[in-house]
């Protein structure tokens, strides 16, 4: 029995993983290793220009994340992959957190985010795994949906290896060393793209006819990881270099626009690589899967705010224009009634903050910080707020960057009720509703300050 004094951390494990994933993919897609390169070279240009931010990202401990991936995506087409899939996270830390309903925006599946919850973990490495299952229901065609379920629960997405130490690690608590790389290495290989169909070619044209989105999750070995992520602090200026790199970026820089005090998320990505594969027929074709995301992130917004962001974003959607200069023009317009400085998003209840106290707080100083004296404490500069930053998605932006890397422009395509209820009987648990979480690292941090006194 391995003891606990030697197992790795949960932090530990996602840090692993993480760097196991994008190595896997900078291999598979040189493109992405361009993508890496760019987005450093930004970042460091940004950091050189604007000294403050660099201290106040210093400050807030997210210089030393910053040039970690922040997330990847895959797809799954079973509950029972799913909930495995849950288990896999929970070794390396991470939790299902949020519900995304992406049928409403013309993607059959829905789809949580497994990540880390906690401050301190959140800090160490902030990766997660945008995860969705496939739909079935929403496949019309009765023989086509009962012949992609049949495909699905014939295969098997994880080596042996992989669940016998998934098992052991759920037995003993944890892994040592070796058996924590041998357990990234077989979850690695779920991940791995693989350019032999498992269907023949008609059943793929016919899956594909029905949805790009459902033949790439039901007609491989496996959930390919379609996309990682690294974070950028000027989304404006890497999408504008991408074509100098040799990369194609999409038309839409999606999310809110960009803001002295960015909001939330923005996303924009490479186009999907137009890959050769063969079928089971031996008949030979193209797939389009894998691409390259960059984003932006911003703060957290309450309950109120972001029902703010949603009024804005739709004033703007009613003047949709598939020019991003254009775009970004008409999204600054809507945002002009979202404040759009720390002060205001605060006071106003619309963004979430943790508070900190500054590194000449006097004792007595400390000590006098109440409730009642917080806002005196702030305007002194006694105690520093500092942004949340937002580490969840949006599902506009995911269906946006998903429709735009299958060539697929129809909003309308499918229809279907959010299924919340359902898809957490296939995970297996409930989800964390992610509004809660940005309020309870706020109050902890107000709790931490008021300790004090």
């Amino acid at each position: 029995m391995t003891t606990r004094s030697a197992m790795v951390s949960t932090d530990d494990m996602r840090t692993r993983f993480s760097q196991a994933m994008s190595a896997m993919y900078q291999q598979e897609v040189p493109l992405y290793g361009e993508l890496l390169s760019l987005v450093a070279e930004v970042n460091r240009e940004v950091l050189a220009a604007n000294p403050q931010l660099a201290a106040e990202l210093a400050d807030a401990g997210e210089l030393e994340r910053l040039s970690l991936e922040r997330h990847g995506a895959i797809r799954v087409g079973t509950p029972r992959e799913l909930a495995t899939l849950a288990r896999v996270f929970a070794v390396m830390g991470m939790a299902p957190v949020g519900y995304y309903d992406l049928s409403q925006a013309g993607v059959p599946v829905h789809s949580t985010a497994f990540r880390p919850v906690d401050e301190a973990a959140l800090a160490r490495n902030p990766f997660r795994v945008f995860t969705s299952l496939l739909r079935l229901e929403l496949i019309e065609d009765d023989g086509l949906r009962e012949r992609a379920a049949q495909i699905l629960a014939e295969r098997e997405i994880f080596t042996p290896r992989a669940l016998e130490l998934l098992e052991q690690h759920e037995a003993q608590g944890g892994f040592d060393d070796g058996e924590a790389d041998d357990f990234i290495g077989e979850i690695v290989t779920t991940f791995r793209w693989h350019a032999d169909a498992t269907v023949p070619h008609a059943t793929y044209r016919a899956l594909h006819a029905e949805h790009r989105l459902i033949a790439d999750v039901v007609c491989f070995r496996g959930p390919h990881i379609n996309h990682l992520t690294p974070r950028t602090l000027d989304i404006d200026e890497v999408q504008r270099r991408m074509p100098q790199r040799g990369i194609t970026p999409k038309a839409i820089i999606e999310g809110p626009p960009a803001r002295n005090c960015p909001l939330l998320l923005r996303q924009t990505s490479f186009r999907a690589l137009e890959e050769n594969i063969r079928f089971a027929d031996d008949a030979a074709g193209t797939h389009t899967a894998r691409f390259g995301e960059i984003e932006q992130r911003g703060v957290a917004l309450t309950a109120e705010g972001r029902a703010r962001y949603d009024d804005c974003l739709r004033a703007a959607r009613q003047h949709d224009s598939g020019d991003n200069d254009a775009w970004q023009a008409m999204l600054a317009r809507a945002f002009d009634a979202f404040p759009d400085d720390e002060t205001r998003l605060r006071r106003e209840g619309l963004a979430r903050f943790r508070y900190l106290f500054a590194p000449h707080a006097t004792p007595e100083q400390r000590r006098a910080t109440t409730p009642e004296t917080l806002e005196a404490m702030i305007e002194t500069g006694v105690v520093r707020p500092m942004p949340i930053t937002y580490e969840d998605f949006l599902p506009v932006s995911a269906a946006g960057i998903f429709r735009s890397n299958l060539s697929e422009s129809r909003e309308q395509l499918h229809q279907g009720d959010p299924q919340r209820d359902a898809f957490e009987a296939a995970l297996g648990m409930q989800v964390h509703d992610e509004l809660a979480l940005y309020g309870e690292l706020e109050q902890a941090s107000l709790e931490r300050l008021f300790a004090a006194s």
